[in-house]
């Protein structure tokens, strides 16, 4: 799996389900439930994976919403 986005922003994570959502881009948010373990200081961030095979969709999805300074760096091995 791919890491597209990394954040503590608990309303861009839902933003970000829902657009994937709706488009059926499959996803897993890796950490959400660190929390527990932090004592719910929200000090660790949650990342949100795809399957390499929607990256490029995944990527071009959240960047026509508007959220495309939040997508992380494309790696050279991900092309």
């Amino acid at each position: 799996m791919i890491e597209i986005i990394r954040t503590n922003d608990l309303i861009l994570i839902s933003l970000v389900e829902a657009i994937l959502t709706s488009e059926r881009v499959h996803y897993f948010i890796a950490d959400r439930h660190m929390s527990a373990l932090e004592g719910a200081i929200g000090m660790l961030p949650r990342r949100i994976l795809v399957e390499e095979v929607h990256a490029i969709r995944a990527r071009r999805l959240l960047s026509e919403a508007g959220l495309e300074a939040e997508l992380r760096p494309v790696d050279a091995d991900e092309t």
